[in-house]
C-alpha cells in the first residue's frame, strides 16, 4: 500500500478523507524544511516533554532509543508541544537515513538545516532554532498514542508529507482510503484531458464532483 501512496498528493489524500469521515486529519502549521521532501510510511510515535535549561538530565533526551525504535519504511512522528528547541539535529538525520527511516516529523522544533539537506533526510517541523533540546527535553514514550497539532496519531498509522503539508492515515481505514484517493487522482486526471479538449473548468468540476 505504500507503494500506492508514493504518487498521490497530501491534497488528495486530504479529499478522501473528508469522503471517509476524517476531517481533522491535516497537521496543520507542520511543514518540509526543504523544498521538494516527500516521505510515505508507517508511524513510529514518541511524546517528549519540555522545560527550561536543567529541567531534565541529560540521558532524558533519549534519541537514540527513538531511532533504535524506528524500522526501515518508518516515519518519527514527535509530539514534542510544539517547544522551541530542538528534539532532532544532524547527526540524528544521519543515522536515521543510514538505518533507512522515511522520514521525521516534529511537532517542535529541529536544527542543523544544512546536514539535513546534506544528508537528504525528509525533515518536516514546525519551528527551525539553534537551541539544544538536551537537558530542556524528555522522552517520556515511544510508540504510545500521540496528539500532533491536533491529530490523533497511533502507532502504525500511516503518515504521508510533501510540499503542501502533511496527513495521517488511520491504518484500519488506510486502504479505504487510499481507494478513494486513486479514484480522485483518475478523476483530476480525465478531467485535465477533457480540458486540454476544450472543456470548460466550470464543466470539469460539474462532470467530476469530487475534484
Amino acid at each position: 500500500m505504500i507503494d500506492r501512496i508514493a504518487s498521490i498528493a497530501t491534497s488528495t489524500l486530504s479529499n478522501a478523507l473528508d469522503d471517509a469521515g476524517y476531517h481533522d486529519n491535516v497537521m496543520q502549521g507542520i511543514h518540509s524544511v526543504v523544498a521538494g521532501s516527500r516521505f510515505a510510511g508507517p508511524a513510529v510515535t514518541v511524546r517528549e516533554a519540555s522545560g527550561e535549561f536543567g529541567s531534565f538530565r541529560s540521558e532524558d533526551f533519549r534519541v537514540g532509543a527513538i531511532i533504535d525504535a524506528a524500522e526501515t519504511g518508518d516515519v518519527i512522528v514527535i509530539d514534542g508541544g510544539g517547544a522551541l528547541c530542538s528534539t532532532w539535529g544532524g547527526m540524528a538525520s544521519f543515522a536515521a537515513k543510514f538505518k533507512g527511516v522515511a522520514g521525521l516529523v516534529v511537532d517542535g522544533a529541529v536544527r542543523d538545516l544544512e546536514e539535513i539537506i546534506e544528508f537528504d533526510f525528509p525533515v518536516f517541523a514546525r519551528h527551525m532554532v539553534p537551541t539544544t533540546g538536551r537537558l530542556r527535553m524528555k522522552v517520556e514514550a515511544i510508540n504510545e498514542p500521540i496528539v500532533v497539532y491536533g491529530v490523533r496519531v497511533e502507532p502504525g498509522d500511516i503518515i504521508v508529507g510533501d510540499g503542501t503539508g502533511l496527513v495521517c492515515l488511520p491504518r484500519g481505514d488506510a486502504e479505504k482510503i487510499v481507494g478513494v484517493a486513486e479514484q480522485i487522482g483518475q478523476d483530476d486526471a480525465s478531467a485535465l484531458e477533457d480540458m486540454k479538449a476544450g472543456m470548460s473548468f466550470s464543466e470539469a468540476m460539474s462532470k467530476y464532483t469530487k475534484i
